[in-house]
């Protein structure tokens, strides 16, 4: 006989497993709705058209595409942006701004499977739409600190490397590049970190070796890393209308992020360009401080991209989190929550009379919200003993047929090991009584 197995990239969760992920989607929503974020979701399957007028027909080689029985093209959705600009897109007129919306959701991509990347995956998106000051980046990165602040982490943990792609722009054009050339160079920029002077071959087979002198600046603006920096890179040319406001905007950002006490999760970083080419302004993505994982999380501005998909034209930014990643690193930092899942109530059943008492009371008590187990046959006191100590109740509700008969129930604190008659008619009361004097 076959034994069949998940398909490769793709997770099977135990309950234990589920429990830590169940733990992790928890304190992202209190973290989110402390932040005043709606919660919305979307179709696991979209149009494929939908992914490829965001990024072209590239894409597909990342996709789970195929023709639906309606022969439509559809893909398993890789990820959240494209949907959410169709849903706001679609509304947009109607939706009180600004729009700040979140969602926790699966993700599926055919790609190279590495440590904390699989082809089946969840992220918490975050996106902040009719807002085009930096203040929505100030909203979005305090959110991506407090969503793993939550956990127990500190800036000795992680960090948010800030960029922008506005005066990348600005750099290399005012070095006399077109925007292919320009767009060619991000993208090497981009892949540099991990792949060194390889990440300059595709730009060079596309528009030939590149001189050495434009090779040193692109390098030298990439290792900026304050906005001291940052002004001093841009010279004279700062003083310009354009780049004046543009810098005026980083200030607002980072004495923002400053007032809220983040300025130590921060580090201006000019290396970060983001890949995905509708990025259009400040960039970021969060970092273990130990370099060990890929990115945590990643986000920016594309304030172009619910009009590209044809909704309403609104500016936009936003960010996702990837739990596989995530999960490791607070595995490695010994953050991973602990798996309890202990039952409240025990309850010690006698011969088939008893059970029918039992069965009444442990209705009444799961619908006060307590858990509750008992044998599903009979067994011997002992052996049910056995069993609520590993089930790790509090309380063991005793039905013998001589408490019964005196009309009581007994009730054993499993930590203290006293116990207590209580009347059958009260066991809720009795029940809610002990566990709200603990």
């Amino acid at each position: 006989m076959a034994t069949f197995q998940s398909l490769p990239g793709f997770r099977d969760f135990y309950p234990e497993d589920l429990a830590k992920r169940t733990h992790i989607f928890r304190l992202w929503r209190q973290t989110a709705a402390a932040f005043g974020f709606a919660e919305y979701d979307t179709p696991v399957l979209e149009p494929l058209d939908l992914y490829r007028a965001k990024s072209g027909d590239e894409i597909e080689a990342q996709l789970f595409s195929f023709a639906d029985k309606g022969g439509r093209e559809v893909a398993l959705r890789p990820e959240m942006t494209p949907s959410v600009c169709r849903l706001v897109g679609a509304r947009a007129n109607a939706l009180k701004r600004p729009i700040k919306w979140f969602s926790i959701a699966e993700f599926y991509r055919y790609e190279r499977m590495q440590k904390g990347r699989g082809r089946c995956f969840h992220q918490f998106n975050a996106d902040i739409f009719g807002e085009a000051g930096p203040e929505a980046e100030i909203e979005l990165i305090a959110l991506l600190v407090e969503c793993m602040r939550v956990f127990g982490l500190t800036e000795k943990d992680f960090f948010v490397r800030l960029s922008d792609r506005n005066l990348w722009f600005h750099y290399l054009g005012s070095l006399g590049l077109d925007e292919p050339r320009i767009r060619a160079l991000l993208g090497a920029v981009d892949k540099h970190e991990r792949g060194g002077d390889d990440a300059f071959k595709p730009y060079e087979e596309a528009f030939g070796a590149i001189p050495a002198d434009l090779k040193a600046k692109v390098l030298a603006f990439q290792s900026i890393r304050s906005f001291a920096q940052l002004e001093a890179a841009l010279g004279a040319a700062a003083a310009s209308a354009e780049l004046a406001q543009r810098l005026a905007q980083w200030r607002t950002l980072l004495g923002g992020l400053e007032a809220m006490g983040l300025a130590g999760f921060v580090q201006v970083d000019l290396g970060v360009v983001r890949g995905l080419a509708y990025y259009t302004g400040f960039v970021f993505e969060a970092f273990d401080r130990k370099g060990e994982l890929r990115a945590l999380a990643g986000g920016g501005r594309y304030d172009d991209l619910v009009g590209r998909l044809g909704g309403t034209p609104l500016p936009a930014v936003g960010f996702a989190i990837g739990e596989m990643t995530f999960a490791l690193l607070l595995e490695e930092r010994g953050l991973s929550p602990a798996v309890v899942q202990a039952a409240d109530i025990y309850c010690v059943i006698g011969s088939a009379a008893e059970r029918r008492a039992a069965f009444a009371d442990i209705r009444r008590l799961r619908a006060l919200g307590y858990r509750v187990e008992y044998p599903m046959r009979e067994l011997a006191f002992g052996k049910q003993f056995k069993a609520a100590a590993d089930s790790g109740a509090r309380l063991a509700l005793i039905y013998g047929a001589e408490e019964l008969a005196r009309g009581m129930v007994k009730v054993r604190d499993m930590a203290e090991r006293s116990e207590r008659d209580v009347p059958a008619a009260g066991v809720g009361d009795a029940v809610r009584g002990l566990f709200e004097a603990h």
